[in-house]
């Protein structure tokens, strides 16, 4: 997870309705976030050639109160994995951003304590995009209340922008996981062609921070519609 500070105006157009952009100590963050799906299944059924890949997407975050509490979520701007049918199911039954190109994943045990995660994606014929860092193991810790890993590794919602009136809502169940700290972030894409040129000042520099943390078993619960009432005539 490389995340960066952005100017909010950016993501104004992304944020789905019923939800506010939740900010980190003031500042509206973004994610770019590289992981592999492992022993993944639809309604409990595996199917063949889709049960482990990587995925990268960009992503930020937002919440949303139910008038109960305040729930926090993730909005996804991209989301890209190597296998076409996952991007059409996910496009056309979740309303996702998702984009089907070739990619591949590399783990590197460097010494006994370091390993190095890397994952890269082919645009346009060429395999110039990749994403990844190196991890500690000796500092892998759970992740502490308050913290900035909370901030962006919690968050048990997802949000999608459907029209200017509903949003997709739905839930994601995992245990806490163990984060650390990551060293020697990489980031390389096309950052205008594949996110937008609004993107390109804030995704070049080095992130604000970036983390790695060891996953665990995820369910993703359905799909609820949220819907606001139209304005009130003044």
């Amino acid at each position: 997870m490389l995340n960066y500070e952005v100017d909010p105006a950016i993501l104004q157009k992304y944020i789905p309705p019923a939800t506010e952009l939740d900010l980190w100590k003031g500042k509206a963050l973004v994610s770019m976030v590289g992981f592999l799906f492992r022993d993944t299944r639809l309604k409990g059924i595996q199917w063949p050639l889709h049960v482990n890949f990587a995925e990268v997407n960009l992503r930020f975050y937002v919440k949303y109160f139910d008038g109960k509490e305040w729930k926090r979520g993730a909005v996804f701007i991209s989301e890209i994995v190597p296998k076409p049918f996952i991007a059409t199911f996910a496009n056309l039954f979740y309303k996702e951003h998702y984009r089907a190109m070739p990619m591949r994943h590399s783990i590197e045990q460097l010494d006994e304590k370091r390993t190095k995660y890397l994952y890269e994606w082919k645009f346009d014929g060429i395999w110039n995009n990749k994403l990844g860092g190196t991890v500690n193991a000796n500092d892998l810790k759970p992740i502490a209340p308050g913290s900035p890993e909370e901030f962006i590794f919690e968050h048990y919602w997802g949000y999608n922008k459907i029209n200017k009136k509903t949003t997709y809502e739905y839930g994601v169940e995992h245990v806490t996981w163990n984060s650390a700290v990551v060293i020697d972030p990489v980031f390389e894409a096309d950052i205008a062609r594949l996110y937008g040129k609004e993107f390109v000042p804030y995704l070049e520099p080095k992130p604000y921070s970036a983390f790695f943390a060891d996953g665990s078993d995820v369910v993703v619960r359905g799909l609820e519609k949220i819907r606001i009432d139209p304005a009130l005539p003044k």
